[in-house]
């Protein structure tokens, strides 16, 4: 769910008329907590938070949650002080992920049309099936029926012209809800936001606005444009600008193009023995590795990311000749960007890998590393960690690991993501 600010004034009803309204926005409600809590009814109005152990974070929070102020990312134990009594559940990314398919199968066979853009929300161009399965609003109820029935979990769709509008619709519609912006009342609906909704404007930019007195869409939208382009740039002031005129005419793209594969770590205690910082990122390394392989994807840039004991958070990139989705590869260039990184003599607290830049392995030209020259020739390497793969599909993730665990810190809390492709 997002966090974008949002405004009373936008959720009430602002008319009928569908006529060129044929983008929807569906985004699940608190989505992995709902996952839970189809799982668990007997949970059903408690607080809920998902999410590691005191030394994790928080993934998701149902309502309840939320009303004492928690959110996802914040760290798990100022969750708790905020909400003492929350039922904190751990993550299973697994079913997460069914479900996520589950849902998007329910889109797809209602229009081709599916333009996923996360693991629980897309956009839905229904032009083509208005004769087949009825209006806008109709179809967004058979979506929210059919996953509810499916699934045990809720979404809220907005409905807009325009996969901008939609969005924010859709925002204002949780939870569980419809928010339909027919054309005409476009300005109208974007005039009620504070400027912090808009596509692209975050806590820089914000402030960056507020030094000229732009402090809400109706602002932005009354100032010329090279006002704006001189609070913000260029380019962005004339993008923010026409957003704030509901001008938006980026179609939905069938498909979904990820932009980035990764997995991290908090460790129960902090830590201060590099070896300990290095085996785990080896083990990151191959985790990501082979999610790379599962989807048929390289990845030409990799980063670390460290957080210190202070909370500090460091990161570094290498940007590779040629891609990659061999985990030994990656772990020798994590390993050399982590002894590049000052820690300031401070233990480490959270460790992570990333790639980014993936296109897909099949219509990617590769260069055979050093690495692998070394080990036998071109793809050696490879070839011996899908034969991990294998094993590890047989017989369990754990029946194979890259690299040892540390003694007495086996419940190191780690998540694997893959990061969507940013709209904004």
């Amino acid at each position: 769910m997002s966090r974008a600010p949002r405004s009373a004034a936008a959720r009430r009803d602002w008319g009928t008329t569908e006529d060129g309204c044929t983008i929807l926005h569906v985004d699940m409600d608190a989505f992995f907590a709902s996952v839970e809590l189809a799982r668990r009814p007997q949970l059903r109005g408690l607080p809920v938070i998902v999410g590691g152990a005191q030394r994790g974070v928080v993934l998701a929070a149902t309502y309840e949650a939320r009303a004492f102020g928690v959110h996802s990312a914040m760290p798990m134990s100022a969750a708790l002080r905020m909400c003492p009594q929350a039922v904190v559940v751990p993550p299973e990314h697994a079913r997460y992920r069914e479900v996520s398919e589950g849902v998007m199968a329910v889109l797809r066979s209602v229009t081709s049309l599916v333009e996923q853009v996360s693991v629980d929300e897309a956009f839905l161009d229904v032009s083509g099936a208005l004769r087949r399965l009825g209006s806008p609003t109709q179809i967004a109820a058979q979506v929210r029926a059919e996953v509810l029935d499916r699934f045990g979990i809720t979404c809220s769709v907005g409905i807009a012209s325009t996969k901008f509008v939609a969005k924010l619709a859709s925002s204002h519609a949780k939870p569980d809800g419809v928010l339909l912006v027919p054309r005409e009342a476009t300005i109208g609906f974007l005039r009620t936001l504070p400027v912090g909704a808009l596509w692209g404007v975050g806590e820089r930019t914000e402030v960056a606005l507020a030094r000229w007195g732009i402090r809400t869409v109706a602002e932005l939208a009354d100032t010329d444009v090279p006002t704006v382009q001189r609070a913000v740039g260029k380019v962005a002031g004339a993008h923010l600008h026409d957003l704030a005129w509901g001008r938006d005419p980026r179609p939905v793209r069938p498909g979904r193009a990820e932009k980035s594969v990764g997995a991290e770590v908090t460790f129960v205690e902090d830590v201060t023995e590099p070896a300990v910082v290095e085996a785990k990122a080896l083990e990151l390394a191959d985790t990501c590795a082979a999610r790379l392989r599962q989807h048929g994807w390289v990845g030409r840039t990799i980063s670390i990311k460290v957080r210190t004991s202070d909370f500090r958070t460091l990161t570094r990139s290498h940007t590779l000749d040629s891609p990659t989705d061999v985990g030994r590869e990656v772990y020798l260039v994590a390993r050399s960007l982590l002894a590049a990184v000052d820690l300031g003599g401070l233990p480490v607290r959270l460790i992570g890998v990333r790639l980014e830049g993936l296109s897909p392995a099949a219509a990617t030209v590769r260069q055979p590393t050093l690495d692998e020259a070394a080990e036998g020739g071109v793809g050696a390497r490879r070839d011996a960690e899908v034969a991990m793969d294998g094993v590890r599909a047989r017989f369990g993730r754990l029946a194979i690991s890259a690299g040892a665990k540390a003694a007495g810190r086996r419940e190191d809390r780690s998540t694997t993501t893959f990061s969507p492709v940013d709209l904004s």
